[in-house]
């Protein structure tokens, strides 16, 4: 457990960097939703593969267990993985996807990141629609309860800042190829 709370701790100090700008939709002590948006200037189906198919190039390695994102998988089908290979046959797997409709939508079930090593429960929606501009609009909810000494809504804040870090780098990395430049400008819904 004390490796837990290393992990919970520095996971909220990276994150909190940013947090001034997180907005969460709820939060209680036994759990919370962030949900957030941003328009891509892309057709679903290239912002889809990107998400899911490229997510090792745009995620941020500063949010991995191993400190390289390019290890990051999706495999996109009921019971596939979101995981992250650590070398030597050893990895995590960070969420399992339980939903998906190709171009539509995506949902991924478990605790992300250090909250998988919490007693929580989560479920990640990754929604694509088609924007009036001729984009893509997509919504990312992150649904999260259970168990945490001290409340949950103690790490809301800064799970919502990972989470729309994480879909201003897949913007970017979909209409720039440079998800370092992300604007970090996404809205909360």
């Amino acid at each position: 457990m004390r490796g837990a709370v290393a992990i919970l701790v520095a996971f909220c100090v990276v994150a909190a960097n940013g947090a001034a700008r997180a907005e969460v939709l709820s939060s209680a002590p036994a759990g919370f939703v962030v949900s957030h948006e941003v328009v891509v200037d892309a057709g679903r189906d290239a912002v889809f593969d990107a998400a899911v198919g490229d997510i090792g190039r745009w995620w941020s390695s500063d949010h991995t267990i191993g400190g390289d994102a390019a290890r990051l998988s999706i495999d996109p089908r009921p019971m596939g993985c979101f995981c992250e290979m650590l070398g030597d046959d050893n990895g995590v797997v960070h969420m399992t996807v339980s939903f998906v409709n190709r171009d539509v939508i995506v949902r991924l079930t478990g605790g992300l990141g250090p909250l998988g090593l919490m007693g929580v429960a989560g479920n990640m929606t990754w929604e694509f629609f088609d924007a009036d501009d001729g984009g893509t609009r997509v919504k990312w909810t992150y649904a999260v309860g259970g168990y945490l000494d001290g409340g949950l809504d103690v790490i809301a804040g800064p799970v919502d800042y990972v989470i729309s870090e994480a879909l201003e780098r897949m913007k970017a990395h979909v209409e720039t190829g440079d998800p370092d430049n992300a604007a970090l400008s996404v809205s909360s819904d």
